[in-house]
């Protein structure tokens, strides 16, 4: 099953709607694992999967059909032209610069003489 993070169980041993205590296992200085205690009666479960752990179940308020469309901002590449996805776009710590017009610009200037970065200039 996993790692479940619920903590709320009802005991196989004693039927208590309690919870379950994850006591550290070790050898020497190694923890090998956990135990799995119940905190109303100390029965000791063999292992995590045996654990009889509560289930919340989910209301049921909403379905698919009541969400939203999703909005689609941007139409096409619409960003196909932004200074920052040019290959003459240069920034430093300072300011960002085009090296082509030798200008200060900002990422989401927009060029006529824009020139797409390489897939290795991109990363």
């Amino acid at each position: 099953m996993g790692k479940s993070l619920s903590v709320e169980i009802v005991c196989s041993a004693c039927g208590a709607d309690t919870l379950v205590k994850r006591v550290p296992k070790y050898d020497g200085f190694k923890k090998i694992g956990e135990i799995f205690v119940c905190a109303s009666c100390g029965h000791e479960f063999e292992d995590e999967d045996k654990v009889p752990f509560k289930t919340k179940a989910k209301p049921a308020v909403f379905d698919e059909s009541d969400r939203s469309k999703k909005v689609e901002v941007f139409a096409g590449n619409e960003k196909a032209r932004n200074c920052r996805y040019c290959c003459n776009y240069v920034v430093n710590p300072f300011t960002q610069r085009c090296s082509l017009h030798n200008k200060i610009v900002e990422a989401t200037d927009i060029c006529a003489d824009f020139e797409q970065k390489s897939a290795a200039e991109s990363t």
